[in-house]
């Protein structure tokens, strides 16, 4: 099943991937060759420190690649702006009962970070504004009750 990720997300990954293969992997190859020449591997904890390194490093060069190869990208700088928020779009939302201004990127769940201001696709925010056009009101389901949203604009950055 494809997962929907965003040109910058996709970026960010094969960056990780390219650093972990050529950087990382080397310096865990070299702090193990040290480490044994430290003598008794039994009881070498730089050794079993340096290859426990070397299992995550592996697993997560896998599940990055995993989820790359399973990457539906999507570049929202080559879709032409509708008004209506979609996936990689850029959305101004008022509060209806404050009037506070929030801005929210959505994207992957893999790349979710609330404090840049990215959000899931999956999240109740998103789920909820999804389809909507500017000037539209969503009501979103949060832990602490029902709010409402305006849409006040949609971005493609």
């Amino acid at each position: 099943m494809p997962i929907p990720m965003t040109q910058e997300g996709a970026d960010a990954l094969r960056g990780e991937l390219q650093h972990r293969k050529s950087v990382l992997r080397a310096e865990i190859t070299q702090a193990i060759a040290e480490a044994r020449e430290h003598g008794d591997l039994k009881e070498n904890a730089e050794y079993h420190a340096a290859r426990e390194q070397q299992s995550f490093n592996e697993g997560r060069i896998k599940e990055i690649e995993s989820k790359l190869a399973d990457a539906q990208v999507i570049d929202i700088s080559r879709i032409s702006p509708s008004g209506k928020v979609i996936f990689g779009a850029t959305v101004t939302l008022i509060d209806a009962d404050s009037g506070q201004e929030i801005r929210y990127k959505i994207v992957g769940e893999d790349e979710a970070d609330l404090k840049a201001g990215k959000i899931s696709v999956m999240s109740p925010i998103a789920r909820a504004i999804v389809g909507k056009s500017v000037g539209d009101v969503a009501l979103v389901k949060t832990p602490s009750g029902e709010r409402e949203y305006e849409v006040e604009a949609v971005e493609h950055l």
